[in-house]
């Protein structure tokens, strides 16, 4: 039986502290699942590392990370390294690297959560992420710096490859998952060369899967639709940008930050995949002892699921959602007072009993 290798990166601030807690519901599924084959390696790279050595990770970091079926990233920031710095010379490199060209962004109101609106509805949904090119292109430059002359151009690079790779999962996880709608984010009535193609595209995929139905919205109107009637949506296909800006936004219509995972996929497996809270480190709140572990554990939730392991993510999520109904431990951002080792031993406390009785019911079939 394959034992699957996992790279841990905690990265700065709250990173290191809700990692923690997910490693300790990893182990213990690990413990009481034997045909789950974990192994972890932990690389401090993070800002510390950066104003030790001048980098945000080794030259042969990429080849370090390719040895590993899936890494477990935490959060990275820290006010003594700039933001552009930690972005781009770490998770960027990563991202681009090992081909990750799907960002994934569940949407969902777990149960035993505060409604943030006022609505009764359900919400759940997913936003796919083309997480390669689009906005966040490094092309461009300044001239005449400081000067009043000064010149700064950023480009924005579309291709039809990226796009269709983008919607094509977009509809395909529709498909598999009986999601009836996919909505296309755009914004083609002013920007008129890259989202043209955008939509071009999404369209073109959209007739391979005409049991699926393609509403495209602006992305300024679908930002409001996401406030007033959230429970619309069934997927969520956006640039680069613009699911970036829609992903935050989703976290904020279903708790917040601390409650909202992502995976970052390179769905041929020929590269690993990186999954990971969407939150930042949270410098604020960082050694406290504080921070909601719920989106990091989301996360090896996800990553279990990806390696084949969907069963054991679906305990997790159970778990987590029988802790959070209970309303007994509840960090700060939930209007609780624990910490965060007490909310990520009660989910740990949960999925053992959950493991303990799917074991017993397993027994009684076969007997």
């Amino acid at each position: 039986m394959k034992t699957n290798r996992i790279a841990i990166l905690p990265g700065d601030g709250i990173g290191p502290e809700v990692m923690n807690e997910a490693i300790k519901v990893l182990n213990l599924l690990k413990q009481l699942d034997f045909s789950l084959k974990m192994e972890f390696d932990t690389f401090h790279w993070d800002s510390e590392y950066y104003l030790q050595h001048g980098r945000m990770m080794p030259e042969n970091g990429l080849d370090l990370l390719k040895q590993y079926d899936a890494i477990l990233f935490g959060a990275i920031g820290d006010h003594r390294v700039p933001d552009d710095v930690t972005i781009w010379e770490l998770i960027m490199p990563i991202r681009k690297g090992f081909k990750q060209y799907i960002n994934l962004r569940p949407v969902k109101l777990l149960q035993g959560v505060p409604r943030p609106l006022a609505s009764e509805a359900s919400i759940d949904f997913v936003i796919i992420r083309e997480n390669a090119e689009g906005e966040y292109s490094n092309s461009g430059g300044r001239l005449y710096p400081s000067l009043d002359e000064e010149i700064a151009v950023q480009n924005t690079i579309f291709t039809r490859k990226g796009t269709e790779k983008a919607a094509r999962f977009a509809f395909e996880y529709a498909k598999k998952h009986g999601k009836g709608t996919v909505t296309s984010a755009t914004k083609s009535n002013a920007i008129i060369h890259s989202m043209k193609l955008w939509d071009e595209v999404v369209r073109e995929v959209a007739n391979d899967f005409p049991e699926i139905k393609l509403e495209s919205y602006y992305i300024d109107a679908l930002a409001a639709y996401f406030v007033s009637r959230p429970q619309h949506f069934h997927v969520v296909v956006a640039s680069n940008l613009f699911g970036d800006i829609l992903s935050d936004l989703g976290s904020a219509v279903v708790g917040g930050l601390g409650l909202s995972p992502s995976a970052n996929l390179n769905p041929e497996g020929d590269f690993p995949s990186m999954f990971e809270p969407v939150h930042g480190s949270a410098p604020d709140i960082a050694g406290k002892g504080i921070a909601n572990p719920i989106a990091q554990i989301w996360s090896a939730a996800l990553m279990l699921e990806h390696l084949g392991r969907e069963d054991l993510a679906n305990l997790i999520m159970e778990a987590v959602e029988q802790v959070l109904l209970k309303k007994e431990v509840r960090t700060p951002d939930l209007g609780g007072s624990s910490t965060t080792s007490e909310l990520g031993s009660a989910i740990c406390d949960a999925l053992y009993k959950l493991m303990r009785a799917k074991e017993e019911y397993s027994n009684e079939i076969t007997q």
